[in-house]
């Protein structure tokens, strides 16, 4: 029976590579994956999938307007699909993450997404909130702060290193944007009590 899983952590925790290194797992047992990314996020380039340590993989893009029933099943006609790998999951809409949940309670397609919880203002991204409350399956990847406690937040820094406290939820970025760090050193870099 097909689970819907969310795998979420801070930036930085190794999301992507856990992602590529599934896919490789099931295609060693000669299996079809189909590995899907929101294409706001284009740093790698359009519809490709990578991880810092410089493993990428071509991906289907979709946006925000995409039925993701119509496309997996699209695919999933030319050729089975044995598990949908959905990167950056925290850009999926609400009305999308409750269509994985149909590809996976009506056609049987495992479904396993990747992505981070909060923004960096410390609010739920809509997908992530919705995947919180309907995935069969919760796994959180554990990242660190400089202070080695574990980082549960994503810092957007400026050019400066200096905490953006305002502004747009999506701000598509890498090290360079945003830092992951405790949610003791988070609040003070917010200038939080």
């Amino acid at each position: 029976m097909a689970s819907l899983y969310f795998t979420y952590s801070a930036m930085n925790a190794g999301k992507s590579t856990s992602l590529l290194q599934v896919a490789h797992n099931y295609e060693e047992r000669n299996q079809q994956v189909l590995l899907m990314t929101p294409a706001i996020d284009d740093r790698a380039g359009s519809g490709k999938i990578a991880s810092r340590l410089g493993i990428k993989r071509q991906a289907m893009s979709f946006g925000s307007d995409c039925n993701l029933i119509d496309k997996v099943l699209a695919e999933h006609r030319r050729t089975p699909i044995d598990c949908l790998l959905i990167d950056e999951a925290q850009f999926l809409t609400e009305q999308q993450v409750w269509q994985l949940s149909t590809l996976v309670d009506r056609h049987d397609i495992p479904v396993m997404c990747y992505g981070i919880r909060t923004d960096a203002f410390g609010n739920a991204f809509p997908g992530s909130a919705v995947l919180l409350a309907i995935a069969d399956k919760l796994v959180e990847m554990k990242t660190i702060c400089h202070c080695g406690r574990k980082a549960t937040m994503s810092l957007r820094v400026d050019e400066n290193g200096q905490a953006v406290t305002m502004g747009q939820q999506i701000a598509i970025g890498g090290n360079d944007r945003y830092v992951s760090c405790c949610r003791k050193h988070w609040k003070e870099a917010m200038g939080l009590r």
